[in-house]
């Protein structure tokens, strides 16, 4: 809701007035002070609306998940570079049912941008691996999908691999 650099602003704020309290001997007041502030140093770090987007996308809201993401207006203002990157993805995630052009954009940004987890960025480079493949691209899309397979430790993605591996055999 606020721009990355308010969020900082409003945490040393509270931060200083807590101090202030320390000296004062408002021992109770400094404490939560600094519990306060940690929730705006939370927030810099994880986007809320970011955060809220993806509590939409396990329910399966789409539109839900779309309207947090329209709430940030500047991407390259408001949020700090991993957080760019889960903005891109999400874009990605939902404009590619229907537009694989500008899905294909938004993965390519989110993988540039980087993603916190293996797993994120594993289902980005498979998403753009089948891109590829429907474009009739197999070089890339095999080797999008060899490094989507090195990203994917935990085997979660293995089925949709290994389908995309059959599909790049057709081509």
């Amino acid at each position: 809701m606020f721009n990355k650099n308010i969020k900082l602003f409003v945490a040393i704020a509270i931060i200083a007035y807590a101090i202030y309290q320390f000296v004062d001997n408002e021992i109770g007041n400094g404490i939560f002070l600094l519990l306060l502030s940690s929730i705006f140093i939370l927030f810099y770090f994880k986007n809320e609306l970011i955060i809220l987007a993806f509590l939409q996308l396990r329910k399966q809201n789409f539109e839900g998940a779309k309207k947090y993401l329209d709430k940030i207006k500047n991407p390259e203002g408001a949020l700090v570079r991993k957080q760019q990157g889960y903005y891109n993805y999400l874009n990605g995630l939902m404009v590619s049912q229907t537009n694989l052009n500008a899905a294909e954009k938004y993965f390519k940004k989110a993988v540039e941008l980087g993603l916190s987890m293996d797993q994120d960025l594993a289902l980005a480079k498979l998403q753009l691996a089948g891109i590829a493949a429907s474009r009739r691209k197999k070089i890339e899309a095999e080797k999008l999908l060899k490094e989507a397979t090195k990203l994917d430790k935990h085997n979660m993605l293995k089925d949709q691999i290994v389908m995309l591996k059959q599909q790049l055999k057709r081509i």
